[in-house]
């Protein structure tokens, strides 16, 4: 089985056995023509997102709209989510700036945040983190809770992806590591995440969605807000 269509099961497979953990959005309510009402359509704070007190964007760039993804590998409702959002990644027009956020929860989150990291570093993310997923949640080639994934082990896995497994476990553990997975902490922390995966828009607005779908489309009405207002 190749790496894309293994994702789309496991996607597949977790809808059907009830992965999401709320239930879907009722269809907006409709004016007398059947369109779509202004005031169904637009986004709600409390309901659809909350407002971050002085939240501001992780990675800031001149000209960019900031969208956090903070996700866990070993996370089943990211690994559901991953195509999706690279789906939607791939639509984005050039003022839209996707940033991944490692969750660093502790046990079996912190070795899969640091080698997050680590292959950024070495150019690999964009290589690795679809194979990532599917080594933990299909191929079972990969630790998942409740184990946890030793450096070792993890270093291994990147090996097969052009990483010197020795050079990629000293990145795991280098004080340049350490120093984004504390930033990624703080972030987490004061955008009040508290569950994966979970989106954060320009720093400001923590996405509620009721399921992946719905969660893009709120992404996307918060986008434009963004985009209006500058």
């Amino acid at each position: 089985m190749t790496l894309r269509p293994a994702l789309l099961l496991l996607a597949a497979l977790l809808a059907l056995t009830g992965c999401e953990k709320v239930p879907p959005r009722p269809t907006p309510a409709t004016a007398a023509d059947g369109a779509a009402t202004p005031a169904a359509a637009s986004v709600v704070a409390g309901r659809d997102y909350a407002d971050i007190a002085g939240g501001l964007p992780l990675e800031p760039k001149a000209g960019r709209i900031e969208v956090v993804e903070v996700f866990g590998y070993t996370c089943p409702h990211c690994a559901h989510f991953e195509p999706l959002l690279e789906s939607w990644r791939a639509k984005q027009p050039a003022d839209v700036n996707l940033v991944r956020v490692p969750a660093p929860f502790g046990g079996w989150w912190q070795p899969f945040a640091k080698a997050y990291y680590a292959a950024d570093s070495m150019g690999l993310v964009d290589r690795t983190h679809a194979a990532v997923f599917d080594a933990i949640h299909v191929q079972k080639a990969l630790p998942s809770p409740p184990a946890i994934a030793t450096d070792a082990q993890v270093a291994a896995f990147y090996a097969k992806h052009g990483a010197d497994a020795a050079e990629f476990e000293k990145r795991m553990n280098s004080e340049a590591v350490a120093q984004k997975v504390a930033r990624a902490s703080a972030f987490i922390e004061r955008s009040g995440v508290d569950g994966t995966p979970m989106m954060v828009v320009d720093g400001k607005y923590r996405v509620i969605g009721q399921s992946p779908e719905d969660t893009l489309r709120i992404v996307d009405a918060l986008v434009a807000r963004e985009r209006a207002s500058r």
